[in-house]
């Protein structure tokens, strides 16, 4: 089960929401309000990644349910977005 208050959990959150720029990072969406952060490779099938940030997304809650049960599909196109948004980081 996932500690939301756990500190290292939240400091990865926090680090990945400031990557992203408190946006959705949905292709065409950009919201800014009810913000997910999303693993990429799921929290259940890759513990070690858990805290990983370069692991996790930034979607609007939105975006992130409508992705339900077709996370797989979406996993190249999410880590290429992070890859530009790390490198791209400066904060």
């Amino acid at each position: 089960m996932r500690n939301y208050n756990d500190p290292v959990y939240k400091e990865a959150r926090t680090r990945v929401l400031k990557r992203d720029k408190f946006k959705c990072q949905m292709p065409g969406c950009k919201k800014k309000k009810k913000l997910n952060v999303h693993h990429i490779e799921r929290w259940a099938d890759a513990a070690h990644l858990r805290y990983e940030t370069f692991n996790m997304i930034t979607l609007c809650r939105e975006c992130h349910d409508s992705i339900k049960d077709k996370e797989s599909h979406y996993v190249p196109l999410f880590q290429e977005l992070v890859r530009k948004n790390e490198n791209n980081k400066r904060y």
